[in-house]
């Protein structure tokens, strides 16, 4: 069978998990059945045309919780790949998977107790709520090129830790083995990592783009919109909430990025993507603001302010990856001067530069920019070998250079690197100083000094250019889990059989061209069932169906007693009863 993940480098297959079928109760398989039941109800006229489509082509049935291999094999038709994870992963990691076409699921199930809405990523948002619209070539193509530009955006240590927090909550919510002071202690957390955020930064913003858009957002006119949004498509609660006039509806621009949202809590308003090409031409203007476009003194700075490992890119093409430290720029914003504290690699295009490593670079790195006095008439990287021998740079030779920006490198040229249009990317010296005026910048005893060619900084982006081999660095951990540990109690234990046993004979009742013939074996299992699970509404309201379905004595006592017995809950738990109660009622 088709696996994407056997494709992936090795510092995204860390995050993936095999998604193991058998942890998957009846009950949880009840769980899906009900909100995809309601999910094709209710979207068949509020959500995206393609949604009912995207369901069948993606792999996704109503009956079973799907298996992630057989939609990686699905997706496979439309471009895509899906790989299972486990919970969040950090979101550097997502959009690295989101910008190579593959969809990470979160193979965990929610519980019946949060099947109105959980915070934790799990299979239902993210196979029924991000996969069915893959099947739209436009929003797949708009998803790709969201994906292509968040993750070049720069993110700061206050970020990862928000997203650390915001994860460990989300877990701890979900997982019914947390206890209520586990529950206590990371609210607080994510209210001082909430508090420690002083800059909204590139990723701050871009993961609103993504909010408001990819998981919240809503499409067509102002007055009649369809959801396309991830979030929502999951929801079975939020979803026919946000149509209604109490929830504004905002036509969708760039400037959606500085409003914030509040994950725990439904969103009070909404934005309006008049098409596809609008969500496209919106997201394009807010990629000519981030720094990766910018570049310059307004890059650097937000990479100085980030602390995190980001690339900066010279006009020469070569990329230095690495957490940038310092940098001197002129009164008309040219740069002069950058250093990088370590670990630090060079790279052209994406790929580390032979002998420009971290393991090369490890305490830092930095570079002079500026052009050559004595070559005027050209950049330095646009230098020959008969340009260079005019300035005396030759290999072997010990030589002199002084840039326009005042800079001297005194040293014995060790290597010259060219790219392969023969484009000056690098000189290496030895036994080198490198000063302005009375100050030094860079001393013999230090080392080789690998001098990058350039006069201008191009772009600054988030992340290491070469991943792979840049290795370890800081993009936020993966350490807790939605995941029950603890073993089932009897109890669950006759209630996971009890809801088997009405799947069992559902599927024979679904099989049968006569379904009236088996309301004696529905009477039975009514008997044997109803009153043993007082609590279990669900499977109380899967019971009423076959007793619908097969015109079988017993199921308006039941879904009265049901009714009755819900009538002093949250209204949360009313409103799911309700409207399962009208989906059995509908299998009449």
């Amino acid at each position: 069978m088709y696996r994407t993940i056997a494709k992936l480098p090795a510092y995204l297959q860390k995050y993936c998990v095999e998604q193991r079928a058998d942890r998957y109760s009846a009950r949880d398989h009840a769980g899906w059945r009900y909100i995809m039941r309601q999910s094709r109800a209710y979207f068949k006229e509020h959500a995206v045309p393609i949604y009912l489509e995207g369901l069948r082509r993606t792999g996704i049935s109503v009956d079973r919780i799907p298996s992630i291999a057989e939609m990686d094999a699905k997706l496979r038709d439309l471009g895509w790949g899906a790989v299972p994870v486990e919970g969040f992963i950090p979101p550097a990691a997502f959009l690295d998977f989101q910008a190579r076409r593959i969809l990470p699921i979160a193979s965990d199930m929610r519980s019946v107790d949060h099947i109105h809405y959980t915070p934790a990523p799990d299979i239902v948002h993210e196979a029924a709520g991000h996969a069915p619209i893959l099947a739209d070539p436009e929003y797949s193509e708009y998803l790709q090129m969201y994906a292509s530009m968040a993750q070049k955006a720069i993110f700061s240590k206050q970020d990862l830790k928000l997203y650390e927090a915001i994860r460990t909550l989300s877990d701890v919510k979900e997982n019914p083995d947390s206890t209520v002071s586990q529950v206590q202690s990371a609210t607080v957390a994510l209210t001082q990592a909430t508090a420690a955020v002083t800059v909204i930064t590139e990723a701050s913003k871009v993961a609103r783009m993504n909010w408001w858009t990819v998981e919240y957002g809503l499409i067509g006119s102002l007055a009649a919109p369809k959801i396309y949004g991830a979030g929502l498509l999951s929801s079975v609660g939020e979803s026919q909430a946000c149509l209604m006039p109490k929830v504004k509806k905002l036509r969708l621009t760039a400037d959606c990025v500085e409003t914030g949202y509040d994950i725990t809590e439904p969103q009070p308003q909404l934005f309006v993507a008049e098409d596809i090409n609008h969500l496209k031409t919106v997201l394009r203007e807010f990629e000519q603001t981030l720094s990766y476009k910018r570049g310059g003194v307004y890059g650097l700075a937000e990479a100085l302010s980030g602390a995190t490992v980001t690339t900066t890119t010279l006009d020469s093409g070569i990329q230095i990856s690495g957490e940038v430290a310092e940098y001197l720029s002129q009164a008309d914003q040219s740069v002069d001067f950058v250093r990088w504290q370590g670990p630090v690699q060079l790279c052209v295009n994406g790929r580390e530069l032979r002998g420009q490593s971290v393991a090369e670079h490890a305490f830092g790195f930095s570079t002079p920019l500026g052009r050559a006095v004595g070559l005027a008439e050209k950049p330095l990287r646009y230098a020959n070998t008969d340009d260079l021998s005019k300035l005396g740079i030759k290999v072997g030779l010990k030589s002199t250079l002084r840039l326009t920006t005042g800079f001297e490198i005194v040293g014995l040229v060790a290597e010259i690197l060219r790219d392969e249009s023969q484009t000056l990317l690098a000189i290496k010296w030895r036994g080198c100083t490198v000063k302005r005026g009375e100050k030094d910048y860079f001393l013999p005893e230090w080392g080789d000094f690998d001098m990058a060619v350039g006069e201008a900084v191009t772009s600054v982006s988030g992340g290491p250019a070469d991943p792979e081999r840049y290795g370890s660095h800081d993009v936020g951990t993966a350490a807790t889990s939605p995941a029950r540990t603890s073993p089932f109690s009897a109890a669950e234990l006759a209630a996971f059989a009890a809801y088997q046993k009405v799947r069992e004979l559902r599927d024979k009742i679904t099989n049968s061209v006569r379904p009236e013939v088996f309301a004696e074996q529905v009477v039975k299992l009514l008997q044997d069932i109803s009153s043993g699970f007082p609590h279990e509404w669900l499977l109380q309201i899967e019971l009423i169906e076959l007793a619908k379905r097969t015109k079988a004595p017993g199921a308006d006592d039941l879904a009265a007693a049901l009714e009755r017995e819900t009538a002093a809950s949250s209204d949360e738990k009313r409103w799911l009863v309700q409207q399962g109660l009208a989906l059995a009622a509908a299998a009449d």
